[in-house]
């Protein structure tokens, strides 16, 4: 089972600080997840720029230009955040549960550890 999937709310725990430059210390919402590369998508963070080749749509405008969008960090930079404390925390799974129509199945479910500390 994934410890982060699409749709989480990570933190950036490694690389320069945001006074250098860099992206530590940033949350966002995951927005994909490239599981054979261990990688993700983070919302706001990572922004690279992309030069694109000009060209045309159907109607006739003009595509292309300088584009700024969010490139791939590794999963181990990033972790998720726990939803009552908002601060990065480590992923634990245990076993629930649950009951659909009459039939009970044991499901894996991930929750947010608790830590003393700060990770």
């Amino acid at each position: 089972m994934a410890n982060i999937k699409k749709g989480d709310l990570v933190q950036v725990i490694s690389g320069a600080t945001q006074d250098r430059g860099g992206d530590r210390g940033k949350q966002g919402r995951v927005i994909e997840v490239q599981v054979e590369k261990d990688r993700v998508v983070v919302e706001g963070v990572n922004f690279v720029t992309k030069h694109v080749r000009v060209g045309q749509t159907q109607r006739g405008t003009k595509t292309g230009g300088i584009e700024t969008m969010e490139a791939p960090i590794h999963v181990s930079n990033v972790a998720l955040v726990d939803p009552e404390t908002k601060k990065p925390t480590r992923v634990g799974h245990r076993n629930e549960e649950v009951t659909k129509d009459g039939v009970t199945k044991t499901v894996r479910v991930r929750y947010a550890k608790k830590s003393g500390k700060d990770l």
